[in-house]
């Protein structure tokens, strides 16, 4: 099956992380935010350190999805971004609200 666009091609076979398949499919941003950890300080071809690796493959993942990502599942992404900065310790702690 051919891939339709580049950015499709990069997710599926990123030269830096080795992703579950269909991490940007689930609907818990902990889970993501997991699966991208794990991909990322497991990654020996990685070029920045884990949090960078991750972070940015969340976000080109989003920012490539563009208007074809339904509404919810980017809340959902984007809030993976804060579980990603609370598991690598660049926030304080999750507050008692989420």
């Amino acid at each position: 099956m051919a891939v339709r666009h580049w950015s499709q091609n990069v997710t599926a076979h990123s030269n830096a992380l080795d992703l579950e398949q269909d991490v940007f499919a689930k609907h818990d941003p902990h889970e993501i935010a997991l699966s991208l950890k794990r991909s990322a300080e497991h990654s020996k071809r990685r070029k920045g350190t884990a949090f960078q690796s991750a972070m940015s493959m969340l976000t080109f993942y989003i920012n490539r999805a563009g208007k074809d990502l339904d509404e919810k599942q980017r809340k959902v992404l984007e809030r993976a971004k804060d579980e990603l900065r609370i598991l690598f310790g660049k926030e304080p702690t999750r507050s008692k609200a989420s």
